[in-house]
């Protein structure tokens, strides 16, 4: 009777842990779909300013910037910090350039490891954030063809991009082909293990339950 029993708290026990494990994706899947609506809206937004960018450097016979995804997941983030701020009263919004490198960035630091960058391979990249009510298209475009901003980008040394929207806020990351400036991914083994074990902690913390859980039937 008492292995019986042992066996039927055994199961409710393995039971409880994969329903801990299926809520929690049932919740993760319930925020992307919510978010799914925005997203799209913000891939848009990042489509057009990309073209239209592209667009003005072939009419200065430039090359075409190619879409940096590590450049865009740190746009996102600063994008993502700006959100429900106002714009400041300048005519075309433009708020500064400065590098990962600058002291304007120190508050940003911890975007490049969430991003799987570095310091040493960022440096050199180039910040452009501005802000535009309701992102009108044309004028989010203009906001860098005609603004301070038109030098960088005219700048053959730039051969990469990533652009990030949140709200009525707009940041372009722009790359180089140099070491300093590629925005490659970051190669420290301090940053591997960090993604590692994020990646293993609810599987440790639920083969921790489970034992506790064994230790306290079998006494």
């Amino acid at each position: 009777m008492a292995s019986f029993s042992r066996h039927i708290l055994i199961s409710l026990l393995l039971c409880y842990i994969l329903f801990i494990n299926r809520s929690a994706k049932c919740d993760d899947d319930h925020d992307i779909d919510d978010h799914n609506d925005r997203d799209e809206d913000e891939t848009d937004d990042d489509d057009n300013l990309f073209q239209g960018i592209n667009s003005y450097r072939a009419t200065l016979k430039l090359t075409r910037l190619m879409e940096n995804e590590k450049a865009e997941c740190l746009a996102d983030k600063i994008a993502d910090r700006f959100d429900n701020q106002l714009c400041p009263p300048s005519a075309i919004g433009v708020v500064g350039a400065y590098t990962p490198a600058s002291p304007e960035f120190s508050s940003y630091r911890g975007f490049l490891r969430e991003c799987g960058l570095d310091i040493t391979t960022t440096r050199a990249g180039l910040i452009l954030p501005a802000c535009v009510p309701n992102l009108e298209k044309n004028i989010v475009v203009s906001n860098y063809t005609m603004s301070q901003y038109s030098e960088y980008l005219k700048d053959n040394k730039y051969t990469g991009i990533g652009i990030g929207t949140e709200d009525n806020w707009v940041v372009i990351v722009l790359t180089t082909n140099t070491t300093e400036g590629s925005f490659m991914v970051a190669s420290s083994i301090g940053t591997r293990i960090y993604s590692q074990a994020s990646e293993l902690a609810p599987i440790f913390s639920n083969l921790v339950l489970l034992l506790t859980g064994l230790l306290i039937l079998l006494h």
